[in-house]
């Protein structure tokens, strides 16, 4: 697994989350449970991994929702 993007943003990981579930990209949203035991404040940064062979793929759908500016 590979970081695609990374922050603190809840509604950009949601976004980003969905968008790969749409697209049937393999991937994991790592660090929620450390976001929720920093009290939820948002200051321990949420990554997207994805999966090797689909990382170029996920970058392009990114890049697509112009959301490139926040890959990694």
């Amino acid at each position: 697994m590979l970081e695609l993007t990374r922050s603190n943003d809840a509604v950009l990981i949601s976004f980003v989350d969905a968008l790969l579930n749409d697209a049937q990209i393999p991937h994991f949203v790592a660090d929620v449970h450390m976001s929720i035991l920093d009290g939820s404040i948002g200051a321990l940064p949420r990554r997207v991994l994805v999966d090797g062979d689909h990382l170029e793929q996920a970058r392009r759908l990114l890049r697509d929702a112009e959301l490139g500016h926040e890959l990694v």
